[in-house]
């Protein structure tokens, strides 16, 4: 992959993401909140970008998201199959709804 297809690839990303999140924040303000780890004001920003500003911000040569799953304790409950998986998956939930905001964010 050369650089060129490797931006196109990131614009396309951030483009899905940008939609994803503004419909997810158009539908349920507070569960969006929670689910992409942005503040209050993020995510009323998003909300209101018109679609020469999301294609504008999806033009950008980085990713607009990032993982979340930075400890290796929550990765391990989304990812382990072995054990009852709904469990550890509302078990990472309420680990994660636990951190403040911010902290998800940075």
């Amino acid at each position: 992959m050369n650089a060129h297809q490797l931006h196109e690839e990131i614009k396309e990303t951030n483009l899905s993401y940008m939609l994803l999140a503004q419909q997810m924040i158009q539908e349920d303000k507070a569960s969006a909140i929670f689910r992409l780890g942005v503040s209050e004001e993020t995510a009323e920003l998003i909300a209101g970008l018109t679609p020469a500003q999301l294609l504008k911000m999806a033009s950008a040569n980085m990713l607009l998201c990032c993982f979340r799953l930075d400890e290796s304790v929550l990765l391990n409950m989304v990812t382990d199959y072995n054990k009852d998986r709904m469990m550890s998956q509302a078990h990472a939930a309420i680990l994660m709804a636990g951190r403040p905001v911010e902290a998800l964010a940075a």
